[in-house]
């Protein structure tokens, strides 16, 4: 079946389940293909049930839909044949591929904020790992998350040993014109790094284009709201964005935030790149994943 009909007969099929907004079948149909306003990345999975198991194929899915980009935080860990395959059919499509995580293993990212030298070591090692797998598939940013809070040390002193890494580590992407995306969460308060504005203070003291912000709108609503607000507060040191509703952690418009005012708002300040959906699907099967898309095309009708 071709990928373009694919969303049409499925919604036609589903009685019109995933008509939003009063919209009917047709008119979501006939917007299905066309390209978002925002640049918005579905990531491997999302679509499996759709496409296939294969992450190629549902990269073709995903442009058959609208979407521009994808984002894959375990590209570090595919094989090199693999990223290739990624990489070109990323350009076949005029796709371009979003954040990766430099994920070096556990110890590192519990241990930048001791300053320990073996620890930095590792992180500086992975560091330039990534630039190889970013030339691969075309990347231009990869995630950093400095790792766990310790007790035991001032937290001055563990702000300035992650600055002191990371100040490291922007040499390495300087030159390759890559961007270090730090990442506040909100998975546990354990956590370092974990406010918008944090973040900004240690982008600014890193003083490089090569370290900026990743601002998830899902962990930042969890951690402090007011996202409007603290996204224009942390303008200039933002480089990226991620999507997830609360409570659930699902596409836009199953939880308590208007995305759609949010999306508007960063539309309006002008801002080109990309919005990586690092979420769930609050459906199941394919079912769901209609249900993902029809999320997306109406909080993308601002």
């Amino acid at each position: 079946m071709n990928r373009r009909n694919f969303i049409s007969q499925s919604i036609v099929g589903a009685g019109g389940a995933f008509i939003l907004s009063n919209a009917t079948a047709s008119e979501l149909t006939n917007s299905a293909a066309q390209p978002f306003k925002l640049n918005y990345a579905p990531h491997d999975g999302m679509f499996k049930n759709s496409a296939g198991a294969d992450f190629v194929d549902q990269i073709k899915f995903m442009a058959d839909q609208g979407f521009r980009s994808v984002e894959d935080n375990g590209m570090l860990g595919r094989s090199v044949p693999e990223q290739e395959r990624i990489g070109k059919t990323l350009s076949q499509l005029g796709m371009t591929m979003g954040v990766f995580v430099i994920d070096g293993g556990d110890n590192w990212k519990i241990s930048l904020t001791t300053g320990k030298q073996e620890f930095k070591d590792t992180f500086i090692k992975t560091c330039k790992q990534c630039v190889d797998v970013a030339k691969r598939v075309n990347a231009k940013w990869v995630t950093v998350v400095p790792g766990y809070y310790e007790n035991h040390i001032p937290i001055d002193i563990q702000t300035s040993n992650v600055i002191d890494a990371l100040r490291q580590a922007a040499e390495i992407f300087e030159p390759h014109g890559l961007v270090m995306v730090l990442e506040p969460l909100s998975d546990t308060p354990e956590l370092f790094l974990r406010h918008s504005y944090q973040t900004f203070m240690i982008c600014n003291a890193v003083k490089s284009p090569s370290c900026k912000i990743l601002f998830d709108m899902f962990h930042m609503q969890r951690n402090e709201g007011n996202i409007i607000n603290n996204i224009n507060l942390c303008w200039d040191e933002i480089a990226y964005f991620q999507i997830g509703d609360n409570p659930g952690r699902n596409e836009p418009t199953t939880g308590e935030m208007n995305y759609k005012n949010i999306f508007k708002h960063i539309s309006e300040k002008g801002y080109k790149g990309i919005l990586g959906m690092e979420h769930g699907n609050s459906k199941k099967d394919k079912e769901g994943e209609l249900a993902v898309i029809a999320a997306y095309r109406q909080s993308d009708s601002f």
